[in-house]
């Protein structure tokens, strides 16, 4: 941690992983406190140990297979059950047993909530809070406590959810966390409450927000307004129902907006990595459009926006980029105007600017693709392609085709058969090839590779690791315009390519030439003149 004073508390290990669709293993948990830990965040929330065993199994290996330089690991629970004593308590044991040096606690604040769900009285309620507290600090432990349903709550009644707070902070507490449990609060209300219940109890507060009216962020920076000195996130916003406060954007904020250093020093830069490789972890695709973090975070398509970027980029930028590790990226559409082009074209490692009917021509044709079908701001390695050939002013291949043919055959017992053949010519070759596939498209792949392997080896190392289809509007059925994009890798990084026809099987061969033609460019060949 940078110091006490204040609290970047990660739940994604408890809360996040509680989102529809996020399965986490022992490893993934492990996985995902170690980039946590790099980031920077003070605190790991790792589950909740002697509820459920997943979470009591983390906390057994993370003992020996955690060393966290940054991170505190925190064990989750709730407070003493009624009618018993927290030392008799087997789940306030475990809590103990799972070796956290932090313990937090979930309690009651909402009156409703202790009379319908606990079944208890609102005395004992505050004795519970007040006896578990003290036992776990008896025990050596930290303890913060998360006041459930705190805003509704203190709507309800302002003096008893304030007298839970009071407890808890009375008790030992170092943190009363604030809990906008069903995500219901504005951040008018969210910083009017904290203010005012700092100014009641005295106790350190914090703030837990669920993102249910999309407030969860301003929600978290308007408590921390209202002096809260303690966060809770999750990676990516995971999360309960539609998500937690967004651990990334709120620490952004934080450190460039507020100038507050929440993380040590120089690790925001590493935000969009750590975004990512925890959205691998799992198994989610990474958000395109996160604040500061998503590819899409700082990619400019409007011609205007070009021309002013070209001139200065922070006019539409808020701030610069590689701050949180990202960077800003041109997208080529039909929107796209010279600027567009000439600041793609740096990107890409081409210097336009002094070729003004060059630029016009990629333009013109940008526009004239696009109006055929084709979309180039996701696909830029057929763009590059495009590019090139304007600025070397002949079509740059490795191989020209003869002819494709594709066959689907249905048999009666149920199989199918699918067959490509390709003629081509390559180095002064005529090349004939054949293959078979799970479908056309693929047999027209392998007949392709079958070709040009030989020839060109350094195709073995490609995969196509994504394929998507697309009818285009304006047609309808089986008679559409159809176009295909095509995700290529060798291993090291990715490309993207585009195709458009009348049937899908002419689409995909344009993105597969495409695809394989700017692979081979970049492997560092240089294309046949009698190709």
């Amino acid at each position: 941690m940078t110091d006490d004073s204040f609290h970047v508390f990660d739940t994604t290990l408890r809360d996040g992983s509680q989102r529809e669709g996020i399965n986490l293993t022992v490893a993934d948990k492990l996985a995902i406190a170690r980039y946590l830990d790099e980031f920077g965040v003070g605190f790991i929330e790792g589950g909740w140990p002697g509820a459920v065993p997943r979470d009591t199994e983390f906390f057994r290996r993370a003992r020996t297979e955690l060393d966290l330089q940054n991170a505190v690991l925190v064990a989750f629970g709730a407070t003493r059950k009624a009618g018993t004593t927290a030392a008799e308590d087997p789940q306030v044991q475990a809590l103990l047993d799972s070796g956290a040096p932090v313990v937090c606690l979930v309690a009651k604040s909402h009156d409703k909530h202790v009379d319908l769900a606990l079944r208890t009285t609102l005395d004992e309620n505050l004795a519970m809070v007040r006896d578990t507290v003290e036992h776990l600090r008896a025990q050596g432990r930290r303890v913060f406590v998360d006041c459930e349903h705190f805003f509704d709550g203190y709507k309800a009644n302002p003096k008893y959810a304030a007298q839970v707070v009071r407890t808890a902070h009375e008790a030992g507490a170092e943190v009363v966390v604030l809990c906008d449990t069903n995500g219901g609060m504005l951040p008018s209300q969210v910083q009017w409450t904290v203010a005012r219940v700092k100014a009641e109890t005295g106790a350190r507060l914090g703030i837990h927000a669920q993102d249910d009216t999309g407030c969860a962020v301003a929600n978290s920076l308007a408590a921390v307004e209202g002096g809260a000195t303690h966060v809770q996130c999750t990676a990516n916003g995971y999360g309960e129902r539609v998500g937690n406060a967004n651990l990334f954007p709120v620490v952004a904020a934080l450190e460039l907006k507020k100038g507050m250093q929440v993380l040590p020093e120089g690790k925001l830069r590493e935000m969009t990595r750590i975004s990512h490789a925890i959205a691998e972890v799992v198994n989610l695709a990474p958000s395109t459009h996160l604040p500061y973090v998503g590819v899409s975070a700082f990619a400019h398509k409007a011609g205007l926006h070009a021309s002013a970027i070209k001139v200065d980029p922070d006019l539409y930028q808020h701030i610069d980029p590689e701050l949180v590790g990202n960077s800003m990226r041109m997208l080529v559409s039909d929107m796209a105007g010279r600027a567009s082009i000439e600041l793609k074209g740096k990107e890409l490692g081409y210097d336009l600017s002094g070729d003004r009917d060059l630029v016009g021509r990629v333009v013109d044709q940008v526009k004239a693709r696009e109006a055929n079908g084709y979309t180039y701001e996701a696909a830029d390695a057929s763009f590059e392609l495009l590019l090139r050939d304007e600025v070397v002013g002949a079509r740059e291949r490795f191989f020209t085709l003869e002819s494709w043919r594709a066959i689907s055959e249905q048999r009666g017992g149920g199989e199918q058969v699918n067959e490509a053949t390709v003629k081509l010519h390559a180095k002064g070759e005529r090349i004939v090839a054949t293959g078979e596939g799970n479908g056309p498209v693929n047999a027209l792949d392998r007949a392709l590779r079958t070709a040009l392997e030989r020839i060109f080896p350094e195709l073995a190392g490609f995969e196509l690791t994504d394929y998507k289809v697309r009818l285009l509007e304006g047609r309808h059925g089986t008679d559409a315009i159809t176009r295909v994009l095509v995700e290529t890798s060798d291993g090291k990084t990715e490309w993207s390519t585009v195709g458009v026809a009348e049937n899908v099987i002419g689409a995909s061969w344009q993105a597969l030439e495409d695809a394989y033609t700017y692979g081979l460019l970049k492997a560092g060949l240089t294309p046949s003149p009698e190709a």
